[in-house]
């Protein structure tokens, strides 16, 4: 499992998913959803909303 570039901590698909989606879709190295918050100025929770939404509208990051 990769880990994230910023903390170290192990990365889940849903957050391979929102790096690939909010910040590179080629991308190799993973941000988890704490420092994705941190990047973005939002909470965890709303980066899962927006997980929620973008598999709602079919995206297949989200699957």
């Amino acid at each position: 499992m990769p880990r994230c570039v910023v903390c170290g901590r192990e990365v889940i698909p849903l957050e391979e998913a929102l790096t690939r989606k909010l910040v590179n879709r080629a991308a190799q190295k993973f941000l988890c959803k704490t420092c994705l918050a941190e990047r973005f100025g939002c909470t965890e929770r709303q980066l899962d909303d927006m997980a929620e939404k973008f598999k709602k509208q079919g995206c297949m990051l989200f699957r």
